[in-house]
């Protein structure tokens, strides 16, 4: 097991590495003026960095990179339950090492700009605030926790939807190893479609490694309140038993037999 945990770690690294990295290219603009970055460039950019993470270390763990997933998995599809608290475990240290590698990256601009939160979801995040200056989301108002959690069940439960259709053979069937590409599109789906809310975590190690890590270099109110627990953390782990139980609900029983 020691091999798929190294992967677990290092696939959420390059999926926070990529998927935090484009959060804080479009928070920092350090390249265009503001307008040349918006929520598309958000989205692309996190879809890609799924697409890259599961093809780099998929032959090795399943390349689950989201507790979400992995709890999913072991309550619909044989996951051993023996392996769920150590991938987990290792999803969120991948993550909080992504963040450091985001930080090491984007350094000057991040210290320039106070250390703003690219890290993770919720209130404080680039989400809810525009580093560069303009109005932007600050003028829309915000959605209550309530709110951001439903965004969060719904959300995971649709990538868990991609997630087994990818690999269901009975189903469409996902040719010439693409399955990838059907994953990371489908957490584009989301992004584009469900995102607002909540800023769509999708995926408790997600928000939560690179929490901890933007705490500790500087970022400030990351923990305060319940919200870093709830829509990001509990509502993905409630979506993703959901997305698989509904799968198997609605889809499984229908498909043609082998």
């Amino acid at each position: 097991m020691m091999g798929e945990l190294i992967a677990e770690v290092f696939g959420t690294f390059i999926l926070i590495l990529l998927g935090d990295g484009v959060v804080a290219n479009v928070g920092l603009a350090p390249r265009l003026a503001a307008p040349a970055y918006n929520w598309n460039t958000i989205t692309i950019g996190w879809a890609f960095a799924v697409i890259v993470a599961v093809y780099v270390v998929g032959g090795v763990s399943g390349a689950h990179i989201n507790p979400a997933v992995t709890l999913a998995l072991a309550v619909k599809r044989g996951f051993p339950w023996g392996k769920v608290i150590p991938y987990m475990i290792a999803q969120v240290i991948g993550a909080f090492l992504g963040a450091l590698g985001v930080y090491l990256v984007y350094m000057d601009g991040l210290v320039a700009a106070g250390m703003p939160n690219v890290w993770c979801t919720g209130p404080g995040s680039i989400f809810g605030q525009a580093f560069w200056g303009g109005a932007g989301a600050a003028s829309v108002g915000s959605y209550s926790l309530g709110t951001a959690f439903v965004a969060e069940i719904f959300g995971t439960a649709v990538l868990l939807w991609g997630v087994l259709a990818s690999g269901d053979m009975k189903n469409l069937g996902v040719g010439a190893n693409l399955g990838p590409f059907v994953v990371g599109f489908t957490v584009l789906a989301v992004g584009l479609s469900l995102g607002g809310p909540s800023g769509y975590s999708i995926n408790p190690a997600r928000d939560l490694g690179p929490r901890i890590f933007g705490a500790l270099v500087g970022t400030k109110d990351l923990f305060s309140g319940l919200y870093w627990l709830l829509p990001p953390v509990t509502a993905p782990l409630i979506g993703g038993i959901l997305g698989a139980l509904t799968y198997d609900w609605f889809v499984t029983p229908f498909l043609a037999k082998e």
